[in-house]
């Protein structure tokens, strides 16, 4: 009978790599859908005005919003801008 060491030794590193593979590529889709999204209710605002009915909400208002309060806080919010851009762009 062969004793542990370690209690991770028993795991299977291809499978755990496999598993982070996929929630990442899980995670990659669920932010490309969510860009999508944000571009479609922009294109309609632009189309239908503020007011598009089964959108509930202001999309570049709420875009406006956050750039202006990014854009208050000076090199924090630049440094907060370059990190989105970052993760977006990995």
């Amino acid at each position: 009978m062969r004793k542990l060491t370690n209690p991770l030794e028993e795991i299977n590193m291809d499978a755990l790599k496999n598993m982070m593979t996929i929630a990442q590529d899980f995670l990659g889709h669920i932010t490309h859908l969510g860009v999508k999204l944000i571009a479609a209710g922009v294109v309609l605002q632009i189309l239908f005005g503020a007011a598009v009915p089964f959108l509930g909400l202001d999309v570049v208002g709420a875009i406006t919003s956050f750039v202006g309060a990014l854009g208050e806080k000076g090199l924090v919010g630049l440094i907060a801008l370059a990190v989105i851009y970052w993760s977006f762009k990995k």
